[in-house]
């Protein structure tokens, strides 16, 4: 079976600091990996470059079947991408977040419902701006406009951060949902006790290049 990611000798550049020097990593279909190291040593680079928001100097890349070097752009409508920034809209409601991010993709009403439901979403918060929300409701609220997409891979940059408990044990439900229907899952993250258990393989990052790790 074809990976959903393979990276071979990877180098990404931002500006003129190699953010990634000769990354490579194979991940198949419904996988959760957990990226783990420093920072700066290139978890979040890794996660953007699967995304398709890195440009490739040198090396090869292929996710998802497109090839990153060819065309970034051919893959960003099916991965997810979660960063340390929610990319929500803070004059809209919460409702219309979701609504949004899952009309990308074609998501009905009932879908959209029920990524809200399942980030505890659809009651008094679903009318709320999201800049009068709380930094877990945000989180919840991005989480929720990732559920509705129904990404095939799904990247995260420390997602469990400023939820409280019950947000975080629903979010492991939801990431172990996701890889049993087929997608595929990669976490960067310093919790490790939390993230190692919901991880399939563990990974380390440093210095830009990728080093197996037993579970």
């Amino acid at each position: 079976m074809e990976p959903v990611v393979e990276l071979v000798d990877v180098v990404a550049v931002l500006g003129q600091f190699p953010v990634l020097a000769g990354a490579s990593l194979r991940v198949a279909r419904g996988e959760i990996v957990l990226l783990r190291g420093p920072n700066g040593a290139g978890k979040t680079s890794l996660l953007r470059l699967c995304a398709g928001l890195l440009v490739i100097r040198r090396g090869s890349a292929n996710v998802l079947g497109v090839d990153l070097v060819a065309d970034r752009s051919a893959v960003r409508s099916r991965v997810g991408l979660l960063g340390h920034s929610n990319g929500l809209y803070a004059d809209l409601t919460v409702a219309d977040n979701v609504r949004f991010w899952g009309a990308t993709i074609g998501a009905s009403a009932d879908e959209v419902l029920g990524a809200m439901q399942r980030m505890g979403l659809d009651d008094r918060l679903a009318d709320v701006a999201v800049s009068r929300l709380s930094a877990g409701q945000r989180r919840r609220t991005a989480l929720a406009c990732l559920v509705a997409r129904r990404a095939e891979l799904w990247l995260l940059d420390e997602p469990h951060a400023g939820l409280d408990a019950a947000g975080r044990d629903e979010l492991d439900a939801i990431l172990r949902a996701a890889a049993s229907s087929g997608a595929t899952v990669i976490v960067a993250s310093h919790e490790l006790e939390r993230a190692g258990s919901l991880a399939t393989r563990v990974v380390e990052v440093v210095a830009g290049q990728v080093r197996e790790r037993a579970l």
